[in-house]
């Protein structure tokens, strides 16, 4: 970033809805760095405090909202330049369902932003997004979409595919669980591909998409340098933690049959289905950056992804068998 593009941004506010999460604890922390003013507008406040060391004194702010108060919403939005929506889920949970949060808290989200005039919005979505799609999840992240371009014409649409880094949900899971069980599961035989992109470009191309005028009303699908299998990304985390694990083929009807039992589960308090139905239907779809012309990719941002192999060893570290000191081949 040039020093005239900080200059340009200084005292401009960036409000990042779900900026507590994963992806959004890396994007206040590269808008802070790039010279936003950033609200952070998230459901629970005293426990999103980490963030605020994230900027100088006073850069970081925390407000209250839920999304599915309007009001709390439009008092987020007060005062703001620019609209950040990270907000989503990967199972649900009472109130917390897939409809509420990524399809009507998305459109909550973009209609008071169109009417407090603001033009600059960044909408975090999904490879795969689609309103017509066989998955719940898919389907509402594309009603999301939907919604936010009728209320907000100049939003950019961000599709990542698997989002990578030090607490991700991917890598940590299934290594968590390589620690306790002698094999792991390959749905549906571990073909279907994906693009794991690093959390750190995530943030970068969320900070591009506000400041580059190209990227208004644009969709991008967002993935890293190489596709792989799931097969062989569990191979990959293997390999990192010095584990050895059956790696167990299991079709996605016996898959979803164990994503039903996992839902079961579920609706015990404060329990988190491993797998969902929801989600075998997901891997039935390869999840790589598609060919189409009229989508952008990371390249236009200018941002060089980095690779798994480069980035997984540093946090992986800790599901190893002596941690740090654990020996490793050259």
């Amino acid at each position: 970033m040039t020093d005239k593009r900080a200059e340009r941004l200084s005292g401009k506010l960036a409000v990042v809805f779900g900026g507590s999460g994963f992806v959004g604890r890396n994007v206040v922390r590269e808008l802070a760095k790039r010279g936003w003013r950033v609200r952070v507008a998230v459901r629970r406040p005293h426990l999103a405090q980490f963030l605020r060391p994230m900027g100088a004194v006073g850069q970081v702010q925390l407000a209250q909202a839920n999304i599915r108060y309007p009001g709390s919403v439009a008092d987020a939005l007060k005062g703001a330049d620019a609209v950040v929506n990270l907000v989503g889920i990967l199972s649900q949970s009472g109130r917390q369902n897939f409809e509420a949060v990524q399809a009507e808290g998305a459109a909550t989200i973009a209609s008071l932003a169109a009417e407090a005039g603001i033009e600059r919005f960044v909408q975090i979505s999904a490879i795969g997004a689609n309103p017509f799609g066989k998955s719940h999840y898919a389907r509402t992240k594309g009603e999301g979409e939907e919604a936010v371009r009728a209320a907000v014409p100049t939003a950019t649409i961000l599709r990542p595919s698997i989002v990578f880094g030090q607490e991700d949900a991917f890598f940590n899971k299934f290594a968590a669980m390589a620690n306790i069980l002698p094999a792991l599961p390959l749905i549906g035989g571990g073909k279907t591909k994906f693009q794991p992109i690093y959390v750190d470009d995530v943030a970068d191309a969320v900070c591009e998409a506000l400041v580059r005028s190209a990227a208004r009303g644009r969709i991008y699908e967002l993935g890293g340098p190489r596709v792989y299998s799931f097969k062989e990304l569990l191979q990959l985390m293997l390999e990192e933690t010095g584990r050895k694990r059956i790696l167990a083929p299991i079709p996605f009807s016996l898959a979803s049959l164990i994503g039903l039992f996992g839902e079961i589960a579920a609706w015990a308090p404060f329990v988190s289905p491993p797998l969902t139905r929801d989600q075998v239907r997901l891997l039935q779809r390869d999840n790589v950056v598609s060919n189409d012309p009229a989508i952008g990719t990371l390249a236009e941002f200018e941002i060089n992804p980095q690779t798994v192999e480069s980035i997984l060893p540093s946090y992986m570290v800790r599901y190893r068998k002596y941690g740090q000191f654990a020996e490793s081949a050259a």
